[in-house]
C-alpha cells in the first residue's frame, strides 16, 4: 500500500521540473501546459469519492487491483505518448487510476488497525509516504530528466506497479462485496465537471491576447452550476455518491476544508519554489531536484513525531503547529525573495514547510476518519483525499491564472504566489482552530 501510495504521490509533482522539456519537444507554451500539471489532481480529485464508494460495494481488494491496474497502463501510455494530446489523455487517465485504487488501499489500512496508538501510527506512515512522494516527485523529475530524458518520470515507476499488482494478489485478504447497489454517475460527473470548468476559466481568463472573451465568464458559471446540481443530485439519489448524512460529523467536515486550504497553500509554495529556482536563478533540471532533497528528510522526521505528538498535545494543536510553521516560513521566503538571495538560502524555510506539512496533515488525516465504521471507510479515505487532491490544483490553478495574467504584468509572480499562500494558510488556521475531537491518541 506505501510503495502505490509513494508512486501515486510522486506523480502529482514529478512533471514539474520536467514542463520545460515536455514543451520543447511538443512546441507548447508554458500556458497549455498547465492541463499537464492539474489534470492528474483534478481528474483524481473528483473521482475519488467514486473510487470510495465503488471499494465500499464491489470490495476494496478488487477495486485495488482495478485502480492499480488502469494507473499503470496510463503511465505507460504518457511515457510513450506520440503527442501531446495524448499526454494529457494519459494524466487524466493516471487521476482517474488513481481515484479508483487510492481510497481502497487507505480504507484497508483503516480497517487493518484499530483506532489508537496503532492507527495513529500507521496513519503517519501513510502520510509520510505521501509527503515525501510529493518532494521527491521534484528530485526525481531533475534527476531523470537531466540524465534519461522527461519520458521516463513516467515509465520508471511501471516495475513498481506491477510489483504492487503481484503483492496485493498475495497479501490483501479477500472479501465479500456489500452489494450490487447502483452508483451515482450523475453526481461523479459533476463532480468532475465543477473543478474542471474552473480550471478552464481560472486559467483561460489569466491567458495572453486571443483567448475567447466569453469562455472564462462562461466556465466558471458552468462549475458553479455544476457546485449546485451536485448537492441537488446527491439529495434526491436513491444510493448517493456522498451522503448528506456523512457530514453531520463537525469535526470531520471542519478537517476536510482545513485540507483542502491548507494543500492548496502547500501546492502553491512548492511551485512558486521551483518557478523561483529555475527562471529567477536559471537553475537546470538536476540543480532544481536535488535543491529539493532536504525537504523530504523534514517530512519524514516530522511525520515520525507526529503520533506521539498526537497523544500528548491532540490532533488540533497538532494541525495549528504545522499551519504556524509553515506561515513563519512564508514570511522567510518572502524576505529571501525580495533580498534576492540565492536559492540556497530558501532551503531552510522550505524545509519548515515541509515539517509543517507533516504536523497538519496527518493530524487533520486522523481527524476526518475518527469514528468511520466499515461501511463508510472507503467514503471517509475518499472525502479526505479529494479534499487534499482538489484544494491542490486549485492552489496551482489560481498561481497559473492570477500571477502571470497579463492584467498583473506590474507584480512579481513570486510575491502574488506568497500572498495566494499565505491567505490559504490562514483560512486553514481560522478552520483548524474550531476543531473539537472528542478523542485523543493515548500511548
Amino acid at each position: 500500500m506505501a510503495m502505490l501510495q509513494f508512486f501515486i504521490a510522486v506523480d502529482v509533482t514529478v512533471v514539474n521540473v520536467a514542463l520545460p522539456s515536455i514543451g520543447a519537444d511538443f512546441g507548447v507554451d508554458g500556458h497549455t501546459l498547465t492541463w499537464v500539471v492539474v489534470g492528474y489532481t483534478i481528474t483524481g480529485g473528483g473521482l475519488l469519492m467514486l473510487g470510495g464508494r465503488l471499494g465500499d460495494v464491489l470490495g476494496r481488494r478488487r477495486v485495488l487491483l482495478l485502480g492499480t491496474a488502469v494507473f499503470g497502463a496510463a503511465s505507460l501510455l504518457a511515457g510513450l505518448a506520440p503527442s501531446f494530446a495524448v499526454l494529457v489523455a494519459a494524466r487524466l487517465l493516471q487521476g482517474a487510476g488513481e481515484a479508483i485504487a487510492l481510497p481502497a488501499a487507505m480504507a484497508v489500512i483503516v480497517l487493518m488497525f484499530p483506532e489508537g496508538p496503532r492507527r495513529s501510527r500507521a496513519l503517519s506512515v501513510w502520510a509520510a509516504v505521501a509527503s515525501c512522494g510529493l518532494v521527491l516527485g521534484f528530485v526525481v523529475s531533475g534527476v531523470i530528466t537531466e540524465l534519461l530524458g522527461w519520458r521516463w518520470i513516467f515509465l520508471a515507476s511501471v516495475p513498481f506497479i506491477l510489483v504492487v499488482l503481484a503483492a496485493t494478489v498475495v497479501l490483501v485478504p479477500g472479501e465479500r462485496p456489500a452489494g450490487r447497489a447502483p452508483l451515482d454517475l450523475p453526481g461523479s460527473l459533476l463532480l468532475i465537471a465543477a473543478p474542471l470548468l474552473f480550471t478552464l476559466g481560472v486559467v483561460e481568463a489569466g491567458s495572453a491576447e486571443g483567448a475567447l472573451p466569453w469562455l472564462p465568464p462562461v466556465a466558471l458559471g458552468g462549475a458553479l452550476a455544476s457546485g449546485i446540481l451536485f448537492v441537488r443530485v446527491e439529495r434526491r439519489a436513491r444510493n448517493p455518491l456522498v451522503p448528506l448524512r456523512f457530514f453531520r460529523n463537525r469535526p470531520r467536515v471542519l478537517a476536510n476544508a482545513a485540507t483542502a486550504l491548507l494543500s492548496a497553500a502547500l501546492s502553491t509554495s512548492f511551485l512558486l519554489f521551483t518557478y523561483y529556482l529555475q527562471d529567477r536563478l536559471g537553475a537546470g533540471p538536476l540543480r532544481a531536484g536535488l535543491t529539493m532533497l532536504p525537504l523530504a528528510v523534514s517530512l519524514i522526521a516530522a511525520s515520525v513525531l507526529v503520533p506521539r505528538l498526537l497523544g500528548r498535545w491532540g490532533a488540533q494543536v497538532c494541525v495549528l503547529a504545522g499551519i504556524g510553521f509553515t506561515a513563519l516560513a512564508m514570511a522567510a521566503i518572502a524576505l529571501v525573495s525580495a533580498l534576492g538571495a540565492a536559492g540556497w538560502a530558501m532551503v531552510p524555510a522550505m524545509t519548515l514547510i515541509a515539517a509543517g506539512m507533516g504536523f497538519g496533515i496527518v493530524g487533520l488525516q486522523y481527524v476526518a476518519v475518527t469514528g468511520v465504521t466499515e461501511d463508510d471507510a472507503g467514503i471517509a479515505s475518499g472525502i479526505q483525499r479529494a479534499a487534499d487532491q482538489l484544494g491542490g490544483s486549485t492552489g496551482v490553478t489560481l498561481y497559473v491564472g492570477i500571477a502571470f495574467a497579463p492584467a498583473f504584468d506590474a507584480f512579481d509572480p513570486f510575491l502574488v504566489s506568497t500572498f495566494l499562500a499565505t491567505a490559504g494558510l490562514a483560512a486553514a488556521g481560522a478552520v483548524a482552530a474550531r476543531i473539537r475531537v472528542p478523542t485523543t491518541v493515548k500511548e
